[in-house]
C-alpha cells in the first residue's frame, strides 16, 4: 500500500497527513475526533478502504498530533457554563471553532490538489464533517459521519463516568506511564462493551499516541471548540451530498440519539445503528464499517454519472 506524508501550509496552520493509496483513485478524506491523532483511524480499517480503490488521506486536526499547536491561544470562562450552553445549543468564546476546522480540511484538499473529495469524519470529526459538507458543498462527493452528533438543544448528555474519564488529568508534570495509565481508563469508558479489546492492545496504542505527540493544552482547546461551536443544526440541514450515518446502541459519550438528529436533517442520509458498538472501532467491526462507507460512496458515484 503506497503511503505519502507531508505537512499542509493551510491559512498560518500546518496539518500533518498520510495519503496512501493511488493517487488516481477517488480520494476519502477522514477526519477524526477530539483529543485524537490521525492514527486513531486503525490502518487495517484504511486498507479495506484502499482495496476497494479509494485513495484515503488522514490528518492531525490542529493543535493535536504533529499538526500545528496554538500554544498562544487562551481560554476564558467556567468549562462548567460553557458545558450548560452547550446542552442549549449555544455557542461560547474560544479562540477557534469547529468552522475554522472545517476550513483546515478544505485547505488540505486544496494542498493535494483535490477538487471533491468524499468526506468521513468520526465524533468531533463528524461535526467538523458536517460543516465542511454545508460550507464547502462543492468540494464533497458523498457524507459519512460516526457517532457523532448535531449538537442541537436537548439532546441527551453524555454520560458523566465517560464524560469525567474522557476530561480527566494525570496531574501536574505527570511520568509517560502516568498518562498512559489514564488514557487506558479513558478508553475503557468509551469502548464497546460488545468488542472489548485486550488491555495490552489498548496500552500499546496509549503508547504510540504518547511517544508521536503528548500535548494537553491543545486537548484544552479543541475541546473549548467543540462546546463554543454552538448547534451545527443550521449546517447540517443545508447538506446534499450523500450521506450515511453510523452509531452504536451502546455509546456513552455521543447517545445514539446524535445520530439519529443527525440523519433526520440530513435530505435521504441512511443510518445504520450497530449493536454493541461504543466510540471506538474495534477490528471485529472494521468489515461492516468498510462496508457502510464504501456502498455510499458508490452510490455517489452512481448519482453523478
Amino acid at each position: 500500500m503506497a503511503m505519502r506524508s507531508g505537512m499542509a501550509e493551510v491559512g498560518g496552520i500546518r496539518l500533518a497527513y498520510e495519503d496512501l493509496g493511488d493517487v488516481d483513485d477517488p480520494p476519502v478524506v477522514l477526519i477524526m475526533g477530539f483529543a485524537s491523532q490521525l492514527i486513531t483511524w486503525p490502518i487495517a480499517l484504511v486498507r479495506r478502504l484502499v482495496d476497494a480503490g479509494f485513495r484515503v488521506i488522514r490528518y492531525d486536526n490542529r493543535d493535536i498530533g504533529l499538526s500545528t499547536k496554538l500554544d498562544g491561544a487562551h481560554i476564558d470562562g467556567s468549562r462548567l457554563l460553557r458545558l450548560a450552553r452547550y446542552e442549549l445549543g449555544l455557542p461560547s468564546p474560544s479562540p477557534y471553532t469547529l468552522v475554522d476546522m472545517a476550513a483546515d480540511t478544505r485547505g488540505l484538499l486544496d494542498h493535494l490538489g483535490i477538487d471533491r473529495a468524499h468526506v468521513v469524519g468520526a465524533s468531533m470529526g463528524g461535526m467538523i464533517a458536517q460543516i465542511v459538507a454545508a460550507e464547502h458543498s462543492d468540494r464533497v462527493r458523498s457524507l459519512a459521519i460516526m457517532f457523532s452528533s448535531t449538537n442541537q438543544p436537548l439532546l441527551p448528555p453524555p454520560a458523566p463516568r465517560a464524560l469525567r474519564r474522557l476530561l480527566a488529568s494525570p496531574g501536574k508534570n505527570p511520568t509517560r506511564e502516568q498518562v498512559i495509565d489514564m488514557t487506558v481508563r479513558s478508553n475503557e469508558a468509551i469502548s464497546s462493551p460488545k468488542y472489548p479489546q485486550p488491555q495490552q492492545v489498548v496500552r500499546e496504542r496509549a503508547a504510540e499516541a504518547y511517544d508521536r505527540s503528548y500535548h494537553p493544552a491543545g486537548v484544552v482547546r479543541q475541546f473549548a471548540a467543540t462546546l463554543g461551536t454552538g448547534s451545527l443544526l443550521g449546517y447540517t440541514r443545508r447538506i446534499t451530498a450523500p450521506s450515511v450515518v453510523l452509531h452504536g446502541t451502546a455509546d456513552p459519550l455521543m447517545r445514539p440519539a446524535g445520530g439519529k438528529a443527525i440523519a433526520r436533517a440530513i435530505r435521504g442520509a441512511r443510518l445504520h445503528l450497530i449493536d454493541g458498538w461504543a466510540h471506538d472501532l474495534p477490528p471485529e467491526l472494521h468489515e461492516q464499517i468498510a462496508g457502510i462507507l464504501v456502498s455510499n460512496m458508490r452510490r455517489a458515484a452512481e448519482t453523478t454519472t
